[in-house]
């Protein structure tokens, strides 16, 4: 198993006491698309983790929020501003996400970040009984409850999609 997949599953088991079955895909699984063609699912239950940097309004400096949307969804970004009460919300940059939340683009699993974000949830994503999320890497995935991501997460389920 790559060396930041183990890692993505000890940090699960240390932190969250729960011991998830991380599966690692030769083709990759980088979009949400590729990840569904992977495990053989909807590219609706995907759990894709975006992170978002908001900015301006209550926001008193620019601050990274993760969005756990579905893989079918668009993360609606104005909607994500008003949320959090904040001017402007933009994808965050690839190297701020990587020193801030401690993983790469591309394999950003919903949990286990090096900061705490706040959360949202899709809630397209509970209409499932599994969903897959990125475990630390562009080609490693791990199944899941929705309700229980969300709880992990410590999310706020709110739609915040196109």
């Amino acid at each position: 198993m790559h060396e930041r997949a183990a890692e993505f599953a000890a940090r699960a088991r240390d932190r969250y006491g729960v011991d998830l079955d991380v599966v690692e895909f030769d083709a990759g699984t980088e979009t949400a698309a590729a990840a569904a063609d992977a495990v053989g699912c909807d590219t609706a239950a995907i759990a894709s983790t975006i992170v978002v940097s908001l900015s301006g309004g209550d926001i008193d400096e620019d601050r990274l929020i993760a969005a756990i949307t579905s893989g079918a969804n668009r993360l609606d970004l104005d909607a994500v501003a008003a949320h959090f009460g904040a001017d402007d919300a933009a994808m965050a940059d690839p190297a701020r996400i990587r020193d801030v939340v401690g993983w790469s683009i591309g394999g950003v699993p919903p949990l286990c970040h090096d900061a705490t974000l706040p959360t949202i949830f899709d809630p397209t994503l509970a209409e499932f009984d599994t969903v897959y999320g990125a475990a630390g890497t562009p080609s490693a995935l791990f199944a899941i409850d929705p309700e229980r991501l969300a709880a992990l997460a410590d999310a706020t389920t709110v739609d915040l999609t196109e």
